[in-house]
């Protein structure tokens, strides 16, 4: 028993060695990385042809259900739907995708992919189909991704938002900004609110003697505090703040909504699709699937992906974090 004790205080003290190693290159490699704009560092604009992927999807089908003969017909006929949809006077459908995390990170890969259709669409020709998937998360985050949004409204390219799962909260920022939203029946929709929250430690501090110092210049500079002991009025002052974001954010969705009962919706419920469509928060059920299925024939669909490359010592962090903790699970 001894002898296993040992060996388990060796295997402790060498894993933190080497988390401390893993810790102090991470600290030197991002220290030593220039900091350079998103957009800059290696990222890459892919754009994958739909067309050719339902094509393929149907002749898959016609091998498998009349045989090789009908689908070698449909081939023949799915090239010249190619040839046709090369032409440069076919209108084009942007696909993009956005799954929203609390950050809104995903904000920075729209914005180069929204800048590189601005630089070849054509107004009132050619559309964007923006695939939503995400259930809101901080202000600026994704403040800044309907702003995105808003570019290609304001450049008179018309966009559609396609809610499949959930768009609430900041989701619906987004959405509001569309020329059409269309979402699955059931998919989740609203959520027009603001929230505040934080935990607060000082009576735990009082109770152990510790003292908290805190100093600002500036009445408001910090309302709420973690561990500092709130007063009345700075929950006040934080009440007010979130109604504040929260007119904001009303008179957001009145801009590009304006037939919407904001009284009626904007109280931070939620609805399903199908109610949704009854109050003007959407207009139109169906799904992305469906809606692209519909203009496969006389469009040209394109996805579109921005991708960042990023820096070497996050890679290389990773990569050694994924073999730390496979390992860890090992010994367990």
């Amino acid at each position: 028993m001894a002898g296993l004790e040992e060996y388990l205080l060796f295997l402790a003290k060498g894993l933190t060695v080497v988390a401390l190693v893993v810790a102090a290159v991470g600290m030197i490699l991002n220290s030593l990385r220039w900091e350079r704009p998103p957009g800059v560092e290696g990222g890459q604009l892919t754009a994958r042809p739909l067309n050719r992927h339902y094509h393929q999807l149907d002749q898959s089908v016609l091998a498998a259900t009349e045989g090789q003969r009908a689908a070698r017909r449909y081939a023949r006929k799915a090239a010249r739907a190619r040839r046709r949809h090369d032409d440069a006077e076919t209108p084009r459908v942007y696909v993009l995708d956005f799954v929203g995390d609390m950050r809104a990170s995903r904000a920075q890969t729209l914005r180069e992919e929204v800048t590189a259709i601005l630089s070849m669409a054509r107004a009132e020709r050619d559309a964007v189909l923006l695939r939503l998937d995400s259930q809101g998360g901080t202000v600026p985050g994704y403040g800044l991704a309907a702003s995105q949004l808003a570019r290609l409204r304001e450049a008179g390219i018309p966009l559609t938002v396609s809610i499949d799962r959930v768009a609430a909260s900041g989701g619906y920022l987004m959405a509001c900004v569309a020329d059409r939203i269309v979402a699955a029946p059931f998919a989740v929709v609203g959520s027009i609110g603001v929230i505040g929250a934080l935990p607060n430690f000082n009576r735990f501090l009082r109770r152990h003697d510790i003292d908290f110092e805190q100093h600002t210049a500036g009445e408001w500079k910090r309302t709420l505090s973690l561990f500092g002991e709130n007063t009345d009025e700075a929950r006040e002052k934080f009440r007010q703040d979130l109604e504040s974001v929260h007119r904001h954010f009303k008179g957001f969705i009145q801009r590009y909504r304006p037939a919407l009962d904001l009284e009626q919706v904007a109280t931070g419920e939620h609805w399903l699709a199908e109610e949704a469509l009854g109050l003007g928060l959407v207009d139109e059920l169906g799904t992305s699937d469906d809606w692209l299925l519909q203009r496969r024939d006389d469009h040209r669909l394109v996805q579109l992906r921005y991708r960042h490359r990023e820096p070497f010592g996050q890679r290389w962090l990773k990569a050694v974090n994924s073999a730390l903790g496979s390992r860890l699970r090992w010994l367990r």
